[in-house]
């Protein structure tokens, strides 16, 4: 009896004992599930990022994608009938030779593994490829959607100086031309700062989504393109300018509003992710900013033509105010606000229409407005980058600008010129007379129109 009681008393001496350690392993094993359920969230957040961010690439690609479509309707709607179906096709042409050298070679060489000369050029040889597709990218992204949205970014620079050297150039040095842009010089530029070479990280230039990065580099290579070849026949007789309007201002209405549509996607998805709260608002700040810059270059740009020429409203600077608006936003569409974005833009407008008679006192033939809109608004858009964004500076952006612009009329003086002494670049007067529709591709736009 005596026995059986002292175990009851030492059992009930080790009854909290036992229940203590019972509720520290029962912890212990909720502790480790809460654990493993932050895990699997983290795992599972990890993936739904790298899933948005994929996705971001993507669908802004393909708005971009079809910005390709809106240059080709506000060309073949700016330039003379005779010429539109040469525009089309060159249009459609350009992209498909700047996938295929962005792909062989522009890749590798605008975002290069090593670099040499202080950052200045990629030594990365051969074509891009996308690696392991049952892996998660470290970038946070499938690589294939970086290298499709960087892809149609480079067919955007080659489209600016098809618009420019419209009318007179011919077909096979033009792609030529464009085949040595998109494959060396535009990757070059975009590698010294998207691609952490020398203004990245000597200057800490900075360029959001390509005011002087695409913008200003088509603009750069369609001046040097344009001085090169010449005007179109008739269009400067002594100090005089002969106007020679579009075939089609409704076509080219068109084309500006996809231009403006795809802006949306050219500047929305270089914040280059969408997987966190702070990123898609982010995303979402900079389409305001976006259309609000392309609204001020819009009514700046009817004020400006309204003053220039007795209250008359020029349908063409009109459009051609939205995209100035539009280039001038990008190389900082974020930390604007919107009032600024307005103002970024307007100034924008006003600067492209005034920037037309400027280059036709040089006598140098714009066909479309490009080099106003894509060259002088581009330079315009990075420097003020400054007066909105602490991590940038006014000469930080100068030494960018000038970088840029030197280094492309380089290259594009060589190019242009080594065509023009082989194989020629211009077309014969009686081409140009004829119409580069017949001359160079045997099929005209508008048939009905020549039958009588």
């Amino acid at each position: 009896m005596g026995q059986s009681i002292g175990r009851w008393i030492r059992g009930a001496a080790l009854l909290p004992v036992a229940l203590t350690a019972g509720v520290l392993a029962y912890a212990q094993e909720d502790d480790v599930a809460t654990r493993l359920a932050a895990l699997e969230e983290t795992v599972n957040g990890s993936a739904s990022a790298y899933v948005d961010n994929s996705y971001l690439f993507l669908i802004g690609g393909i708005i971009v994608m079809f910005m390709a479509a809106g240059f080709c309707m506000l060309e073949a709607g700016l330039v003379r009938s005779k010429n539109a179906a040469m525009q089309s096709t060159k249009n459609v042409l350009l992209y498909a030779v700047a996938g295929l050298m962005f792909w062989v070679v522009g890749y590798n060489m605008a975002y290069p593994g090593t670099t040499i000369l202080n950052g200045l050029l990629g030594v990365t040889p051969g074509p891009w490829s996308g690696g392991d597709l049952s892996v998660m990218s470290e970038a946070g992204y499938a690589p294939a959607s970086d290298w499709f949205f960087q892809m149609v970014f480079v067919a955007t620079a080659a489209s600016i100086v098809s618009g420019t050297v419209a009318e007179r150039v011919k077909i096979w040095p033009f792609l030529i031309f464009t085949a040595i842009l998109t494959a060396v010089i535009y990757p070059i530029v975009v590698s010294w700062e998207w691609g952490g070479g020398y203004l990245d990280t000597v200057w800490s230039f900075s360029d959001f989504a390509g005011s002087t990065l695409v913008h200003s580099v088509g603009g750069w290579a369609a001046l040097v393109g344009a001085i090169i070849i010449g005007p179109r026949t008739g269009k400067y007789i002594g100090n005089v300018v002969h106007p020679m309007p579009g075939s089609n201002i409704p076509l080219a209405a068109l084309g500006t509003f996809i231009l403006w549509f795809g802006w949306f996607g050219f500047n929305g998805a270089s914040q280059l992710a969408a997987g966190t709260v702070a990123d898609i608002n982010s995303v979402a700040q900079i389409f305001a900013n976006t259309n609000m810059a392309a609204v001020g270059g819009t009514l700046f740009a009817m004020v400006t033509t309204a003053v220039l020429y007795k209250g008359k409203v020029d349908a063409t600077m009109v459009f051609n105010g939205a995209l100035a608006g539009l280039v001038s936003i990008t190389a900082e569409p974020l930390t604007p606000t919107m009032g600024q974005a307005v103002l970024i833009g307007g100034v924008g407008g006003v600067l492209a229409v005034l920037t037309v008679p400027l280059l036709d006192k040089f006598k140098i033939d714009d066909v479309v407005g490009a080099i106003p809109v894509h060259l002088v608004c581009g330079i315009w858009g990075t420097l003020i980058v400054a007066a909105t964004n602490d991590g940038a500076t006014y000469l930080g952006q100068a030494v960018g600008v000038g970088l840029t612009g030197v280094f492309v009329v380089l290259a594009s003086t060589v190019v242009w010129l080594a065509l023009k002494f082989t194989i020629g670049v211009r077309c014969s007067l009686e081409a140009e007379e004829m119409g580069l529709d017949k001359a160079e591709i045997g099929l005209e736009a508008y048939p009905e129109f020549s039958r009588g």
